[in-house]
């Protein structure tokens, strides 16, 4: 199977340690003088003032994983929108952007020029079915992270997400799979519907379900913007009760992560913790069209 070709991209802003991921990316002010008060005190009373003071716990590394697919002639404009709302979360965060091998380099420029800490993939299979390329490059950003032991937690945001920015901060709070609710907003119809789950506090007793005419699955579907995870589920199971990952798995990570979730519901919680029910997510449906080679192509990713 032909390994995705990656294009690594980090962007820092006058800062001394690139290297560090957890680190901003805005350029640093000076730190401040001490004043000539704090220097004359005795050095055990400024022992005693640092040990009650509270200590502030590092931001989780968020790792938000956007697939494209080729067939949208809109990517660029939806693309950006994405950026603009992502470059106003506070870091550390990671942006992984996964597309095909193309002769356009659109994604490259708007990727360039955000400001924000990101990973280009890019692969060479070619595909006819718009959703099996989205899983697909679900998988490559996921066995991406695998590889690289990139700690922190994954959301996929699709192009047509949009976003309360309250929603990130939360999206760190998940410690194994958290899950929300997510509006679905359509351009054709005067209503708005409502996937996820059900909650009471955190715990999660139920699911907001679509009518199919198919009742054989007895697992409740998780739309896969509706739910995030810690990463080392997928290169440390072992740590959360789950055997080391088999080939089976590392080809199709996008499955295993949601067979997890939902075959062990006591560590899947909804966000917010105090109110699960409150939207922080909402993706738009756009009115189906075609591609110039004749696909059928939508905003559902």
């Amino acid at each position: 199977m032909p390994q995705p070709v990656e294009m690594l991209h980090q962007q820092v802003a006058s800062t001394p340690h690139a290297g560090n991921v957890n680190r901003s990316l805005m350029a640093e002010s000076p730190l401040p003088t001490p004043s000539s008060s704090k220097e004359s005190r005795p050095a055990k009373l400024l022992e005693k003032e640092e040990e009650t003071e509270p200590k502030l716990l590092p931001r989780r590394l968020a790792i938000i994983v956007t697939p494209i697919s080729t067939e949208d002639p809109y990517q660029g404009v939806f693309l950006r929108r994405l950026a603009n709302t992502i470059r106003l979360v506070p870091p550390p965060l990671l942006w992984i952007v996964v597309e095909g091998q193309s002769d356009s380099d659109e994604v490259s420029e708007v990727l360039r020029k955000t400001g924000i800490m990101y990973r280009h993939l890019v692969f060479k299979e070619n595909f006819t079915d718009p959703e099996a390329e989205l899983d697909h490059e679900r998988n490559v950003a996921l066995r991406h992270i695998e590889q690289h032991r990139l700690s922190g937690i994954v959301h996929f945001a699709a192009l047509s997400n949009v976003y309360d920015l309250g929603f990130f901060d939360e999206l760190r709070q998940i410690e194994v799979f958290g899950t929300w609710p997510m509006a679905l907003l359509s351009a054709n119809r005067n209503k708005v519907t409502i996937e996820g789950p059900v909650c009471d506090s955190s715990q999660v007793i139920g699911w907001h379900l679509k009518r199919t005419n198919s009742q054989t699955d007895s697992r409740p579907p998780i739309h896969i913007s509706s739910f995030g995870f810690n990463s080392s589920i997928l290169w440390d199971p072992e740590r959360w009760g789950r055997p080391s990952s088999t080939q089976q798995t590392s080809q199709n990570s996008i499955k295993f992560v949601k067979q997890v979730a939902l075959e062990d519901e006591t560590k899947l919680k909804g966000i917010p913790p105090e109110d699960c029910s409150k939207i922080m997510l909402w993706r738009l449906n756009l009115p189906v069209s075609k591609s110039s080679s004749g696909h059928r192509i939508h905003g559902r990713y």
